[in-house]
């Protein structure tokens, strides 16, 4: 905001957006929300003339709502360049929105905030990635294991969830939440036909977490042709519950045509879909692999958007079905392979990928972590180290 005409902090409901502006408030900003509806029916008959009336500072909330006001604003910050002029929030990705047709490069930055990390629930401020990149796996004082574990990954990471004392009512919250994501703010981004089946839909796209996106066979799960089934998997990227990760390759160009791999963004909220339980992980852990894969996958993310660096993120699988969860890239094309394992003994069988992608990324490939629910960090050779779960939140 000191150097910038528009803010726009996106990322899912109850993320925290409204807390955290709010919380600027002292600005002496104007805050208004489109989820009032008297703002709403006047951000969207008249976008200019809501936007002239506003204070120098504005806080808008849930713009996605009326993704209109864009090109009122685009046109206010045109005629007045003023650095802090609009912060504004969204629930959903406004920038791919087929309704936005101005755009508002050089104009705006978008940060994004996803649900609260493990090292913003405890308090640290460490990043992973950077360390790792260094050759610096943080070693964890007391690893995180087992029914404690568990219980980590299945609450995920938003605050109303993290709140509530009980599996039982977390689950009822994300329920409740996933209701009205789907029964409104679908609506919102964009025009669904059939939205009655969207959440069996979700439900066959939480069975598929983890895997390589097949939208033909995700679909034919409840009745939707493939074409529909990529514009519903679209809508619910865009609202930040699930993520579509391209494949990593040594060659730039063909990372292009391979196929991308789902990964849901919250693994509280999966665990839900999937109706995991730590009762039912106890009985049969089979299921949980997938989800701590998420829990992982969103940890990295959201170290992602604090690095020193900027890096990306994909998966690795080539014709011989040699699989790496996931592949970390710097800017200079360097990479960590990490792997994810439910269990707390490691086979050869586990390091496959990893040691295949170390051959095909060559001078490039700067190492790879495998994380399992055990207790200590340990050198594996050929660059590989083990290290607990628990190692992504500590020093």
């Amino acid at each position: 905001m000191a150097d910038t005409p528009v803010t726009l902090v996106a990322g899912p409901r109850q993320s925290g957006k409204t807390t955290l502006v709010r919380h600027l408030m002292e600005l002496d900003a104007e805050y208004l929300t489109l989820d009032d509806e008297t703002t709403f029916l006047s951000a969207t008959n008249d976008p200019s003339g809501f936007i002239q009336n506003l204070k120098e500072t504005a806080i808008i909330d849930e713009i996605q709502r009326a993704p209109q006001l864009l090109k009122a604003i685009k046109k206010c910050v045109d005629e007045n360049r003023r650095p802090g002029s609009f912060l504004i929030t969204g629930s959903a990705n406004v920038m791919t929105l087929p309704k936005v047709t101005e755009s508002l490069a050089g104009r705006m930055e978008t940060l994004t905030l996803l649900p609260l990390s493990q090292g913003e629930i405890h308090g640290l401020k460490n990043n992973w990635i950077d360390k790792v990149f260094a050759g610096q796996i943080p070693v964890p004082e007391k690893p995180v294991r087992g029914t404690d574990l568990v219980e980590v990954v299945l609450c995920g990471g938003y605050p109303e969830v993290l709140s509530r004392s009980t599996q039982r009512r977390r689950s009822v919250w994300i329920k409740q939440y996933m209701d009205a994501l789907l029964q409104r703010d679908v609506l919102d981004i964009a025009s669904v036909e059939k939205l009655k089946i969207l959440p069996q839909f979700l439900k066959a796209l939480s069975l598929a977490s983890g895997q390589l996106c097949n939208y033909a066979q995700l679909g034919a799960k409840v009745e939707l042709d493939h074409k529909t089934s990529a514009k519903y998997v679209t809508v619910f990227e865009h609202m930040f519950i699930l993520s579509r990760v391209e494949t990593w390759a040594a060659n730039r160009l063909k990372r292009i045509v391979k196929t991308p791999k789902l990964q849901f963004m919250d693994s509280g909220l999966l665990a839900s879909l999937q109706g995991l339980t730590p009762d039912s992980v106890q009985k049969n852990r089979s299921a949980f692999g997938g989800v701590l894969e998420t829990f992982v996958f969103s940890e990295i993310l959201k170290h992602q958007a604090i690095t020193e660096e900027d890096y990306y993120i994909y998966h690795y699988r080539d014709h011989d079905k040699n699989e790496v969860d996931i592949v970390i890239e710097n800017a200079h094309g360097d990479i960590i392979g990490v792997e994810v394992k439910a269990g707390a003994s490691l086979t050869p069988k586990d390091l496959r990928g990893l040691h295949r992608l170390g051959k095909v990324a060559g001078k490039h490939f700067k190492g790879g972590v495998v994380l399992h629910d055990g207790e200590r960090v340990l050198p594996l050779g050929n660059k590989i180290i083990s290290a607990p779960v628990s190692s992504l939140w500590s020093h």
